[in-house]
């Protein structure tokens, strides 16, 4: 069962659309089943896929989230905490989300912030030894987990628990110095706990294709001593639609708009072939 963090430390790259959207065509299109993880604390991935009433609604119920897979806190240490008032409960217990056959979510949760991440806590492989539960139980294709758009522990969290990642990246000039900074964070990650971890690729996102900037993008990426091969041959082309959409739980499948959906189910092809090969 691969696990693929979709991250980069700049934001307005397409993250979530990238992970949500990737998960949702390997769904639809490749008959796999997929768990996504939503990391990020300002959990978008989560208002994409879910309506706010219908979040309150499962909360409410009792519905897990990704705090519980990192709070191990007795709660009465932390009863001003409304969320973590409940006893803590074990890692094979916590149960993702059900959006729809075949697709499941780990939603996030604003209380991630109020979460310490100390050195020595071991909080940081939490995530890791739940997904291991996860791939015991053999539910999945494959995992995405969505990443925050800063270094911090929890990048280094979903990090540690991939097998591998991908990175999306805008057509722009400041991304080239972006990617490169990514890089040498994963690589420090990667050495400092000893957890090899592949990159899968990188996804050209809210790409504009008849433009300089596009075409440069692509030369410099190609000509890169370490991108060089990495780049998806497909992109994601730019639409307001995109987002606005995202706003009703919409996907890109969800649209009428052809060419995105094409790009996105090429994204998808690519994505698989990548990976298989990776996983030998």
């Amino acid at each position: 069962m691969p696990i693929i963090s979709v991250v980069n430390m700049k934001g307005g790259v397409a993250k979530t659309t990238l992970a949500i959207n990737l998960a949702d065509t390997l769904v639809r299109r490749e008959d796999c089943s997929v768990l996504v993880v939503d990391l990020d604390p300002q959990f978008n991935a989560t208002q994409a896929l879910i309506s706010p009433e219908d979040y309150v609604a499962k909360r409410q119920a009792g519905g897990h989230t990704i705090v519980d897979i990192f709070d191990d806190t007795p709660a009465p240490a932390i009863s001003a905490v409304a969320h973590s008032s409940k006893p803590t409960l074990a890692l094979k217990d916590l149960k993702p989300w059900r959006i729809k056959e075949d697709f499941d979510l780990m939603p996030g949760d604003l209380e991630l912030y109020r979460l310490e991440m100390g050195g020595g806590q071991g909080r940081e492989q939490r995530l890791k030894r739940y997904l291991e539960e996860i791939k015991a139980g053999d539910a999945y294709d494959y995992v995405i987990i969505d990443t925050p758009p800063t270094p911090s522990h929890w990048m280094m969290a979903a990090l540690l628990a991939s097998s591998g990642y991908i990175v999306p990246v805008k057509a722009e000039p400041l991304s080239r110095t972006g990617i490169d900074l990514l890089k040498s964070v994963i690589d420090r990650c990667s050495q400092n706990f000893g957890h090899p971890i592949t990159c899968y690729g990188l996804v050209l996102t809210l790409v504009e294709t008849n433009t300089n900037v596009f075409r440069d993008a692509k030369t410099w990426l190609d000509g890169d001593k370490f991108w060089s091969g990495k780049r998806f041959e497909n992109s994601l082309p730019k639409r307001t639609a995109v987002a606005a959409a995202q706003g009703n739980q919409q996907l890109i499948l969800d649209l009428g708009d052809d060419v995105v959906k094409r790009a996105l189910t090429g994204i998808g092809q690519e994505f698989l072939g990548r990976v298989d090969a990776a996983e030998g």
